[in-house]
């Protein structure tokens, strides 16, 4: 009977794999300006629109313990306008602008018992800013926008690049070449201080007051002990307090400039004589200074870390996190059919520790490859009153057994017919498929959204035990728990408890393998 079984299920597995769904290729048009701007267009006429999207590669993993947040601050002041957006005399605004930057030059050397001269100068700066604001067209790039029936209109900082992006009908995309270009030549960024403020309240909402926000940020800091992704994009609130306006001029001068940005526009348009408009509009502006090379590299941990924050309305959630290396490591394409394995309903840490073992209310992993650097994560969500123990053993017999003999043949095809799927996917959605090409581009090339597939295609079973070898060890792993302060009784022991390590198999705690 069981003979049989196996039997069927290894036919099954084959006829997955040659049945698999063809993964149609992406074929985009690449340049990069003389001034290093790198355009990418693809031609979608499934509707009369165009995805635009400006990506700045200068965010947080270029940022030191001094100017954390700059980049994420910026993204903010770039929608207060420019010389010819946003303001009705731009050289009047330019005296307030002046004015201000002086009277918080004076503001920032008084001594903290100085109320007096505060108050004064807090005085000033109110005057100030209230005449300035007359001058000033409140949301002008938003409304030029809308106007033209655009949609989506948004941005967001990550640790690798910073976005604008809206979509427009296709014969629109002439003003937003105008607008883009101009933002990138002539910002002004009025208005500064009282935009910080809106940022603090944002850290404030998202992170502090966050049921996750600060445990994840302790947990990147915890994981990261060098790197620059242990910075939280938006700032830890010190940073944000003592940014000024003329460190965000010096940064936007400097590295807001082509050579450091990405242009991707997917939708209906004629490529080349969009590619024309984008050398009109942006051809003429000057480079900008290059980034300082990341040189530092992730230590190997001395041993496994561990991390446990009580939080009010927190739901219990254990994440187990693992060092990988950077693109375009070789092993980040079997990682991904790990993905595969531990994932879904299907998956295998779905199938052990929901259905047989009752003890937790979703699992799953994650192959988060980066530049620089990658991580690995399982993450777990349980109920109110988690068996922190269990869970963690069940993880890592899990990772231990994948260390320990091949993945079947229908979990590695199921696994590549997810990412085929994926890249199905993302042909039908113009917006992810705009981020994505930047998103390849930024990591090693635009191309390899077509290339990481076809690696993960050629992709076998031992590679994944390899793998899986390779990198889930104790000594690699670093695990946080977030639990609500007290949902039951003895909550807190059981939190306590959690500091105890739990042991993982044997042949797991060595370094530099599972098994």
């Amino acid at each position: 009977m069981k003979k049989s079984m196996r039997k069927w299920a290894s036919i099954l597995g084959l006829a997955m794999a040659a049945f698999a769904p063809a993964r149609a290729a992406i074929n985009a048009n690449y340049t990069e300006l003389d001034n290093g701007l790198k355009v990418i267009l693809f031609q979608d006429k499934q509707s009369p629109t165009v995805a635009c999207r400006l990506f700045y590669v200068t965010v947080s993993v270029h940022e030191n313990f001094e100017n954390n947040g700059i980049a994420h601050l910026l993204e903010h002041m770039l929608f207060k306008g420019t010389k010819k957006v946003g303001v009705k005399d731009a050289g009047k605004d330019a005296e307030y602008v002046k004015a201000i930057d002086e009277l918080m030059a004076k503001y920032r050397v008084l001594p903290p018992a100085d109320t007096a001269s505060r108050v004064a100068l807090k005085r000033r700066y109110d005057s100030l800013i209230a005449e300035e604001r007359k001058l000033l067209i409140k949301y002008e790039l938003w409304e030029a926008y809308e106007k033209a029936g655009g949609t989506g209109l948004n941005a967001f900082t990550s640790e690798l690049m910073t976005a604008y992006f809206v979509t427009l009908p296709k014969n629109k995309i002439d003003l937003y070449l105008w607008l883009e270009s101009d933002r990138m030549q002539n910002a002004v960024l009025r208005e500064f201080y009282s935009e910080r403020d809106v940022v603090m309240e944002e850290r404030r909402m998202r992170v502090d007051d966050s049921p996750t926000g600060r445990y994840w940020e302790s947990l990147m800091s915890l994981f990261y002990e060098a790197h620059p992704f242990r910075l939280p994009t938006i700032g830890y609130p010190s940073n944000i307090r003592n940014l000024t306006r003329e460190m965000a001029e010096e940064h936007y001068r400097k590295y807001y400039k082509p050579n450091n940005a990405i242009l991707v526009l997917v939708g209906d348009f004629d490529p080349a004589a969009t590619l024309s408009d984008v050398k009109k509009y942006f051809g003429g502006i000057p480079r900008g200074s290059e980034f300082p090379p990341v040189v530092v590299e992730e230590p190997q941990q001395p041993g496994a870390k561990r991390m446990v924050v009580l939080k009010n309305s927190a739901k219990p959630r254990m994440d187990i996190l693992f060092h990988t290396p950077g693109f375009d490591n070789p092993d980040l394409y079997a990682l991904d059919i790990v993905e595969g394995v531990l994932s879904g309903k299907s998956g295998r840490l779905y199938k052990k520790l929901v259905k047989e073992k009752k003890i937790a209310l979703n699992a799953s992993g994650g192959n988060g490859l980066d530049k620089y650097t990658s991580n690995f994560s399982v993450e777990v969500d349980m109920d109110g009153e988690p068996q922190l123990d269990k869970v963690e053993q069940a993880v890592w017999d899990v990772l231990f057994d994948l260390g320990q003999k091949p993945i079947t043949e229908r979990e590695l095809a199921r696994a590549k017919n997810q990412v085929v799927a994926r890249t199905q996917r993302q042909l039908l959605d113009k917006e992810e498929l705009a981020t994505e090409l930047a998103y390849w581009e930024m990591r090693g090339g635009w191309d390899y959204i077509n290339r990481f597939p076809e690696g993960v295609e050629k992709v076998t079973a031992q590679q994944v035990q390899d793998v899986c070898k390779k990198y889930f060890y104790k000594q690699n792993s670093t695990t946080g728990v977030i639990l609500p302060e007290a949902p039951v009784p003895g909550a807190k022991a059981k939190a306590a408890k959690t500091a105890k390590a739990v042991k993982p198999p044997a042949a797991a705690t060595e370094e530099g393998g599972a098994g």
